[in-house]
């Protein structure tokens, strides 16, 4: 029955176009170390951190259009249907917003560091 419901599954995403146009960006894959790096390093990482947040807002706006588009065609769908494909754009746009959250906290973390190794003694 688990083999049968996971072919269901994939079957279904398989012949869903729902979603199929956007890319989703990847994060990031090394920021740099607050407690090591130049400023011109840290400046470097905002700018990676900038543009991986723009690529995510491109995304999640794609998604939710998507999304729109499905439901303004999907009149014959039933109220089931239409749930199921509004909890799989809430369950996409959630984890994306939840990874950009992490990067960004991660980040301003090494800012934080960065700051009190370049902060006067006093």
């Amino acid at each position: 029955m688990k083999k049968f419901s996971c072919l269901i599954l994939l079957a279904a995403s398989l012949s869903s176009t729902a979603w199929a146009a956007c890319t989703y960006p990847t994060a990031p894959g090394k920021l740099p170390d607050g407690s090591t790096s130049s400023r011109e390093e840290m400046l470097a990482g905002k700018k990676l951190v900038d543009q991986y947040n723009a690529d995510m807002n491109t995304y999640l706006t794609c998604i939710k259009a998507e999304y729109d588009e499905s439901v303004a065609k999907g009149a014959s769908l039933t109220e089931e249907q239409k749930q199921q494909m509004a909890a799989r754009y809430t369950a996409k746009n959630d984890a994306a917003v939840d990874e950009l959250q992490g990067v960004a906290n991660r980040f301003n973390e090494q800012i934080r560091v960065f700051k009190a190794k370049s902060a006067p003694a006093k």
